[in-house]
């Protein structure tokens, strides 16, 4: 008996929506920790590092393991890592909601992240592999990516309602039936595959990785406690130069390296990894001081808190299909130029914030940044792969998605250190966020001129050089 093709469209769109369900763990698990800070400190008697700790605990593992998730699906199944992360996942949010320390709480969302990492990218590569028609891949690549705008947004909403109504601890609960149906679903309609050439695994690479980025976070996050000078500062400080060093060296001598270096000889490649940190270190550091400051400096329920961020959220939601018809029309260039802008004046407006700014001047602020982090996200995914080598372009995008996962985890680091040095002067904590607005309105105007740079002629020159060092590839269309 053959599968009629409305049966076939069938199965497949329930494993896009089975996908979808584990984007939609990951990517609200991302923002709905941050209205729950203040409850969290306060229960769990955290300083200010604990609680930069619980976000990027869970960012640092997802970024240092989402190449290394990536291959390792490919070699040994997609379906069974599918199913092994999310059980992980559910596993790390049932054990952050059992928590009685902030030690306890930082180690099981490492955990969280571990599943997480294990998660998108293999979700990718199984709707790439249940949607064969370019079409209908690229409508579910859409929603998808339209999934990935509604987690974001409605994380700080729903943590604010169930952190006023039920308790902190109940945000992870809200993973457990989503996650449980997600693995029961997979289990039945997800169908298993590998990659004909799995990429080998680089352990080298890996390890020097996690090392460089977990020893430079850990020392810009416990630097104002132990004191910069200090001999173990001074040596992580060391350490995550040298791991950096030695990543540099020991990629280009290996077969199949982690990250292919050649790739960042292509300028709009580079610039759309650097834009991927700025943007999302802007983006992390804003929840999480915009988390505390309406909680603490203004008192404002949790729930109001997550109502305040709706702007934001609508906004982002709204203008990243927007962004995406801009982007296929006229290239990512007025995506960017507006993310810039957007960046720089929401920013600017909060380099006066106090603990009595009006309310309509905040949601103004919030919209503007919606609006910027809206229309990078597609601009950014496009200057990845664009003109890159087809078969290059899945690892291009992995290279992207990392960046957006170390931005976030150094923006929280360095805005909670920063507000702690402000603050041991005897600054209150609006005053003490103002260097940060500060160094968000340049880095707004940096993604301006990246917009700019990246997209010339000269900029697009350096990717068809690139694509030409794959020769049996042909580069995707700009």
């Amino acid at each position: 008996m053959t599968t009629s093709p409305t049966t076939k469209a069938t199965h497949s769109d329930l494993v896009l929506a089975i996908c979808c369900c584990s984007l939609l763990l990951v990517g609200m698990d991302v923002t709905i920790v941050n209205v729950a800070l203040p409850s969290i400190q306060h229960d769990l008697r955290a300083q200010l590092s604990g609680l930069q700790w619980v976000l990027d605990a869970y960012t640092l593992v997802v970024a240092s393991l989402l190449m290394f998730s990536g291959s390792m699906a490919d070699r040994f199944g997609r379906r069974r890592f599918f199913l092994i992360g999310l059980s992980i996942f559910c596993a790390g949010s049932l054990l952050c909601s059992l928590s009685h320390s902030i030690g306890q709480l930082i180690l099981f969302r490492a955990l969280q992240g571990l599943g997480a990492s294990m998660l998108n990218p293999v979700a990718l590569a199984v709707i790439a592999g249940v949607f064969p028609d370019p079409k209908a891949r690229a409508r579910a690549v859409g929603i998808w990516g339209a999934v990935a705008g509604v987690s974001i947004a409605i994380g700080p909403l729903i943590g604010g309602a169930l952190t006023q109504s039920i308790g902190w601890r109940s945000i992870f609960w809200i993973n457990l039936p989503i996650g449980l149906a997600a693995i029961l679903l997979a289990i039945k309609f997800v169908p298993e595959s590998k990659a004909q050439r799995a990429r080998r695994f680089d352990p080298i690479g890996q390890a020097l990785v996690f090392v460089g980025l977990a020893s430079l976070t850990y020392a810009v996050i416990e630097g104002p406690r132990a004191h910069w000078s200090s001999p173990i500062i001074l040596s992580l400080f060391v350490v995550a130069a040298a791991s950096l060093l030695a990543f540099l060296l020991y990629e280009p001598r290996r077969t199949d390296p982690l990250v292919d270096l050649r790739f960042f000889r292509s300028i709009p490649f580079a610039s759309a990894a650097i834009l991927g940190v700025l943007a999302f270190s802007c983006f992390a550091a804003f929840l999480f001081l915009n988390a505390l400051y309406l909680q603490q400096a203004r008192g404002l329920s949790p729930f109001t808190t997550g109502l305040c961020t709706l702007p934001l959220a609508v906004l982002m939601f709204l203008c990243s299909p927007l962004s995406g018809r801009l982007v296929a029309i006229y290239g990512p260039r007025p995506s960017v130029l507006l993310a810039g802008g957007g960046f720089f004046s929401s920013a600017l407006i909060l380099t006066h914030l106090t603990p009595t700014t009006p309310l309509l001047l905040l949601m103004i602020a919030y919209s503007l940044f919606g609006t910027a982090l809206g229309m990078i996200n597609p601009a950014i995914s496009n200057s990845a792969i664009a003109g890159m080598p087809l078969s290059q372009t899945g690892v291009a995008a992995a290279i992207a998605s990392t960046s957006r996962q170390v931005g976030a985890a150094l923006g929280v680091a360095t805005a909670g250190t920063v507000v702690s040095i402000s603050r041991s002067t005897g600054s209150n904590f609006s005053h003490a966020t103002h260097p940060i607005w500060y160094a968000m309105t340049l880095s707004g105007i940096a993604i301006f001129a990246m917009g700019w740079i990246s997209t010339s002629p000269w900029a697009l020159s350096t990717t068809r050089k690139v694509a030409a060092l794959f020769p049996a590839s042909v580069p995707t269309p700009q």
